[in-house]
């Protein structure tokens, strides 16, 4: 099946959509501690796809340069309070989150106060937990069914730490350069470590392979590589380069908003539908 495929599959893609409405919100976090690999973008865009298909996304902020907030059309006026507040002052979820143009995504955002998070919780016992007191507040209140996304930041920072002790589920993107598995064995380690004491319930959903350019033999043989290392871990989804989905930051908006049918937006909806196909998959494994 090829990534476009899953496109296609109007009646299965309503039936993952289905089975994803009977659950509890799930939490991914998107990680990778080497910056411009991204990462943000497939936050914004992969909660834009689900959020297309009907299904309540929650995107939360954790990367202090605010990015999440600038490309879903967040002012800076508008990021106060923010996922600082929810993890220093600790304040409801619910205060901290913005809707978007696309009516089932909402946001919380980030500022530039989170540079000191670190220094400010070091002497908390609780420090790794504040995001998933607060979520778990937040999704029980609402009794909410759908994701959350915590987009963190290009670091193994306590902030990321945060994330991986509140997720379900890790989401990787990787790209399509020289250097890629550089650094992915140091995060899967810091994955398996929070999954040993702080998360036993945290699972890698998967690597997606950014900014591929089927032009450029290098990304085939990164893709080759990657797969061959990681196997099945490997998601089918690529991401291509694509200028469209560059731009669309610069106006405040996700790829499939400001150009629907360009190639970075189909291969975000594809990413969509092959997650929600992976998670009716193991609701449906769980109930046999």
């Amino acid at each position: 099946m090829t990534e476009f495929d899953f496109l296609l599959e109007t009646d299965r893609v309503r039936d993952w959509v289905a089975a994803v409405a009977q659950r509890p919100t799930r939490v991914l976090a998107l990680a990778n501690q080497k910056g411009g690999v991204g990462k943000t973008t497939t936050a914004i865009n992969l909660g834009a796809s689900f959020a297309e298909l009907g299904i309540s996304v929650l995107l939360v902020d954790l990367d202090p340069q605010g990015n999440a907030g600038t490309g879903t059309g967040l002012t800076r006026g508008e990021r106060y309070p923010s996922s600082f507040d929810i993890l220093l002052r600790e304040i409801a979820v619910e205060k901290a989150v913005r809707p978007t143009a696309l009516e089932h995504l909402r946001v919380v955002p980030a500022s530039l106060d989170l540079v000191g998070a670190e220094m400010e919780l070091a002497d908390d016992a609780q420090r790794l937990f504040r995001l998933r007191t607060a979520l778990k507040a937040w999704i029980a209140e609402h009794q909410a069914h759908g994701y959350v996304l915590l987009d963190c930041p290009p670091s193994l920072s306590l902030l990321t730490r945060n994330a991986l002790a509140a997720a379900d589920g890790v989401l990787v993107p990787l790209q399509c350069e020289f250097f890629a598995l550089e650094g992915l064995s140091q995060l899967l380690q810091t994955i398996a470590h929070i999954q040993e004491g702080d998360n036993t319930d945290l699972a890698l959903q998967g690597v997606v392979l950014t900014m591929f350019d089927h032009r450029n033999n290098l990304s085939g043989q990164v893709e080759a590589d990657v797969r061959h290392h990681l196997q099945a871990q490997v998601l089918q989804t690529m991401i291509p380069r694509n200028v469209r989905v560059s731009e669309a930051p610069s106006h405040g908006q996700p790829a499939l908003l400001y150009d629907r049918q360009c190639a970075g937006a189909l291969a975000y909806r594809s990413l969509a539908r092959e997650i929600l196909k992976m998670d009716a998959d193991t609701m449906r494994e769980a109930a046999a």
